[in-house]
């Protein structure tokens, strides 16, 4: 067999998976933040964290009964947080993970949150990376210096990729997906969990769009008059 096929047989394949990958991870993150969300309206918009702990207690004993552990009253917090801290949900980044968000989450100056996001998904930085260069104040390390590209070619390193078959193993997706994080599942099982959950997320996006849309010709029609 001709070597130059198989490569562009295995691309493909790889590319695959890591679009599955994104996809499945990038429903996750956009389900936190909707909870997230959800949580604060419920909460009469009240943004003090200890507000409401109440509702967050009841609401993590039925979340667990019905989709198994991950939802316990601190990572409720945590999307609760996610929302407070990144309300435009348009701006969320599918090349980031629920990890990198919640590293993010942590750092406190608006403009260095934002950097760090940007240089995120420009440079590919795994959650090590991005929590490597939050711990080293790499942000401010950039702006004091007087060697501004020396600092910068930092940014430049990169870790080897991960496998497709490690990042679909993402102990946070798996949980999400409501399989428990160890080696012993079906690919089937990981399949159709992923399907699953593709297809809820896809059937709310296209009602999202359609009632944009309906908004959008309402206005137009009542501007008409």
């Amino acid at each position: 067999m001709n070597a130059s096929f198989y490569n562009e047989i295995k691309e493909i394949l790889i590319s695959a998976r890591t679009k599955v990958y994104q996809t499945a991870n990038f429903a996750m993150v956009e389900a936190y933040w909707n909870i997230g969300k959800s949580i604060i309206e419920e909460q009469g918009g009240n943004e003090k964290a200890e507000y409401g702990t109440g509702l967050l207690k009841e609401l993590s004993k039925q979340m667990t009964q019905d989709f198994g552990k991950g939802f316990t009253v601190a990572n409720l917090k945590n999307m609760r947080q996610f929302y407070l801290t990144f309300p435009n949900g348009y701006a969320l980044r599918s090349k980031l993970s629920w990890t990198h968000y919640r590293l993010l989450m942590r750092v406190e100056n608006e403009n260095a949150r934002e950097f760090y996001m940007q240089e995120a998904v420009k440079s590919q930085w795994s959650t090590r990376q991005l929590e490597r260069q939050i711990n080293s104040f790499f942000y401010e390390r950039l702006l004091s210096s007087k060697n501004k590209e020396q600092v910068a070619a930092e940014i430049q390193t990169l870790e080897p990729a991960k496998k497709p078959e490690d990042i679909i193993r993402d102990p946070y997706v798996l949980e999400f997906l409501g399989l428990a994080s160890n080696d012993d599942f079906y690919e089937s099982d990981l399949e159709q969990a992923l399907i699953t959950h593709l297809q809820k997320f896809l059937l709310e996006t296209w009602q999202r769009i359609f009632i944009c849309r309906k908004t959008e010709k309402n206005n137009v029609r009542w501007t008409s008059f």
